[in-house]
């Protein structure tokens, strides 16, 4: 299947490694132009020498929970390439707790780092994409949108929120052939989920095996995911093969969430 995505200006945040950088090699793997993004700069330009062996990379050092530093990386990139066909909505993770671990500052914070990341690369791109008649953007949320994770309290409420946010835009905005979708990864292998078996591995008072088999042995597929799985459905959203899917949620779980 030929996606069509040859020399498509596509941006990704929060590319530097795990699931973004997953999303970054799919979609450079296809010809894509990418404009990639992450607050560490040593990280970011290791992750675009990598990618660059596919196609054209650029890399910028951008804070997701800072409108300057979303502003500038999307406007540099649109001055580079006079267009912007694609836009993946990443962010690294809230803070991990129980309502009575967290703080004001805490909320806060997720509220910065989740839902107004999204809210602001979307207000940036999207002037673009009108004048390209056209565009795809795909956010990075979690299952816990349909299933809430008892130690994810800030991601369950604020990715839930971008879901929404997502939901409504598609209704608005197709009138300018600009398509939203949601992704949802279930248990995919990264640094994140890797801190996350720690926690839940201390307060469980095992080892991190034991709440890594444990956790397997809950996917009908009895595996975590891989960056490159993830990176492959984000890959066919961003292209013109899924020219009729907007407003929708795929799950890229293994099966894990059991709701209908």
């Amino acid at each position: 299947m030929d996606l069509n995505l040859k020399d498509k200006v596509i941006l990704v945040a929060a590319s530097s490694k795990g699931i973004g950088f997953g999303i970054a090699q799919e979609t450079a793997k296809e010809g894509a132009i990418l404009s990639i993004a992450s607050r560490n700069r040593s990280e970011i330009d290791k992750s675009a020498q990598k990618l660059r062996q596919h196609t054209e990379v650029s890399a910028f050092v951008m804070d997701a929970s800072n409108p300057v530093s979303i502003k500038n990386w999307i406007n540099e990139t649109y001055k580079k390439y006079n267009r912007i066909d694609g836009l993946v909505i990443n962010a690294g993770g809230p803070k991990a707790g129980f309502f009575e671990d967290l703080s004001e500052e805490d909320w806060l914070d997720a509220y910065n780092l989740t839902l107004m990341s999204a809210v602001r690369m979307i207000r940036e791109t999207l002037p673009y994409m009108k004048k390209n008649n056209g565009g795809s953007i795909v956010t990075i949320t979690s299952t816990s949108i349909k299933e809430p994770i008892d130690v994810l309290l800030l991601s369950n409420v604020f990715r839930s929120g971008v879901q929404s946010l997502i939901k409504s835009l598609s209704i608005t905005h197709g009138k300018f052939n600009i398509r939203f979708n949601n992704v949802a990864p279930g248990r995919i292998y990264t640094d994140r989920v890797k801190a996350l078996d720690e926690i839940n591995a201390k307060n469980k008072g095992i080892s991190v095996e034991a709440q890594r088999s444990y956790e397997e042995n809950s996917i009908p597929l009895l595996r975590y995911g891989t960056i490159e799985e993830i990176g492959k459905v984000v890959t066919f959203l961003l292209s013109d093969a899924s020219s009729y899917i907007t407003g929708s949620t795929i799950f890229v779980d293994g099966g894990k969430v059991k709701s209908l």
